[in-house]
């Protein structure tokens, strides 16, 4: 029964998401917050380089609420969506990016090398649906893996957050991605959570790359409840903004667990991490 809410089963995305559903969704504060945390989740898996803006693509960018994240962060962004009245929201909001209004079953539309990174969220699912009778949801994905990884630059990752039906979703989706040439996997988010896991495609143009490991999957390292743990984490990094103040031991110590959750190489915590020292004279 569950799956019969799922909105991919409802009607196509162009029609589902008309001008009341676009509204309604940019306007639910709830959609907003779980947008813009899954928006920089995918960006920390990206694994851009710091401190220097980045040019990407979003895939099913829908009003704007991810590239939101992104012009926030820093960096240029291009816009895809098949909707319309997405679309035309994205435009009344004025976001940064530049849109597109396309299907990604159709294959992306952009020179080679074009873009340094691709997220997407919650779009994914959407092409293993045939809408039409001529819709092939092997194909589809093919033409859009295939044209993505032509338009990304050689190293970048293309990281998208899909929620699945079931595994032989999963499995359609990964065997395209890795025939188009991709390298890369699945990184799952709180796997022993019902409402916290979140699943994210982590794929590699042109390299093979150390998959990030997923949240919360220390658990039976550290012993102690997962879900409080990382949330806890992420809460205290947080000022009003979103950011904790630069160089202070809160915005160091969240810099270095960013990077262990990219799977590198990190120096362990200790008394002395972020430490004032005093001036030599």
């Amino acid at each position: 029964m569950s799956s019969c809410r799922r909105p991919e089963h409802t009607a196509p995305a162009d029609v589902f998401y008309n001008a009341d559903e676009a509204k309604k969704y940019t306007q639910n504060s709830r959609m907003i917050e779980i947008q813009t945390q899954m928006s920089e989740r995918a960006v920390e898996l990206l694994n851009l380089p710091e401190d220097q803006p980045s040019f990407l693509l979003d895939v099913g960018c829908g009003s704007g609420l991810s590239g939101d994240y992104l012009t926030e962060e820093g960096h240029c962004w291009v816009g895809v969506d098949i909707s319309t009245a997405m679309l035309d929201v994205a435009l009344d909001r004025e976001v940064e990016g530049d849109l597109v209004l396309g299907d990604m079953g159709q294959g992306m539309p952009f020179r080679p090398g074009t873009f340094d990174g691709c997220v997407s969220i919650s779009a994914l699912q959407w092409l293993c649906n045939a809408d039409k009778r001529s819709h092939s949801p092997p194909k589809r994905l093919f033409a859009f893996f295939s044209t993505l990884y032509s338009s990304l630059s050689r190293g970048a990752r293309a990281v998208f957050q899909l929620y699945p039906e079931n595994s032989d979703q999963l499995e359609l989706i990964t065997s395209q991605a890795m025939r188009a040439g991709f390298s890369g996997g699945m990184v799952v988010d709180y796997p022993n959570s019902t409402k916290a896991k979140k699943f994210f495609l982590c794929l590699f143009a042109g390299m093979t790359g150390v998959l990030p490991k997923g949240l919360g999957c220390e658990t039976s390292d550290r012993n102690v409840p997962n879900q409080v743990q990382y949330s806890g984490q992420r809460c205290r990094f947080k000022n009003m903004r979103g950011k904790s103040v630069k160089k202070s031991r809160d915005w160091i110590l969240e810099k270095k667990e960013r990077r262990r959750r990219q799977g590198r190489e990190v120096r362990a915590d200790t008394k002395y991490t972020a430490r004032q020292r005093r001036p030599h004279f």
